[in-house]
């Protein structure tokens, strides 16, 4: 069951359960995917912006092909808002930090994004640190541009991968069973009355467990 956290007739805004894709994968074609999910109860969706697989949170979808139109141009001019919060292995020293590195994505099976400073696309990602624990700490990011894995792959270049994500190098964990990324918030216009909505997501069981660890560890 996917959770609606907001719906009307132009749009609908999910909490995206961690390992859905949101359109079919071309290396796992039979795999189920969000939008088929949901068009079965919804009718048809565009696909306004994507998380990876194994990110939960917030999500938008048009439900007509205006919203489409409006929506998308939003995120094009990066007029929207995100807000992520993140696990992460080790413990910053600083307390905000901007990351501005070139990004380019490494076709392969692998799907891996790589830091490129003479090919890569510009790329930025704002970071708070929110908990400081031992050996995991908690931070909300805010990225500018929307780049494959653009959080993850900052975050690893900065010396800090978040936790569970094996792609980037983190260490084994048994805090939790994938990246811990959630797409807490998301700011846009409505697309056709034009009110601004900030939505939030709710934590999801995984990421709930993994967060109450790291509070037991500052204790």
């Amino acid at each position: 069951m996917i959770n609606i956290l907001y719906t009307d007739t132009s749009l609908l805004v999910i909490n995206k359960p961690a390992g859905l894709s949101v359109l079919p994968d071309g290396w796992e074609p039979n795999e189920p995917y969000l939008v088929r999910d949901l068009t079965e109860e919804f009718g048809r969706l565009w696909v306004v912006h994507r998380l990876d697989k194994v990110t939960s949170g917030v999500m938008v979808l048009a439900r007509t092909a205006e919203a489409h139109r409006t929506l998308n141009l939003q995120f094009e001019r990066h007029e929207t808002h995100k807000v992520y919060h993140a696990l992460i292995n080790g413990t910053p020293a600083w307390n905000e930090h901007t990351a501005r590195h070139k990004l380019r994505v490494n076709v392969g099976h692998s799907h891996r994004t790589v830091v490129d400073h003479a090919k890569g696309r510009p790329a930025e990602t704002a970071f708070h640190l929110l908990q400081r624990g031992k050996t995991v700490s908690l931070l909300e990011a805010r990225p500018a541009t929307g780049r494959t894995h653009q959080i993850r792959v900052h975050l690893y270049a900065l010396g800090f991968p978040i936790l569970g994500d094996t792609l980037y190098s983190a260490p084994p964990t048994d805090f939790i069973a994938r990246p811990a990324l959630h797409a807490l918030s998301l700011t846009f216009s409505h697309p056709i009355n034009g009110k601004w909505l900030t939505i939030e997501a709710p934590y999801p069981a995984d990421f709930t467990l993994a967060l109450q660890r790291l509070n037991h560890e500052i204790l």
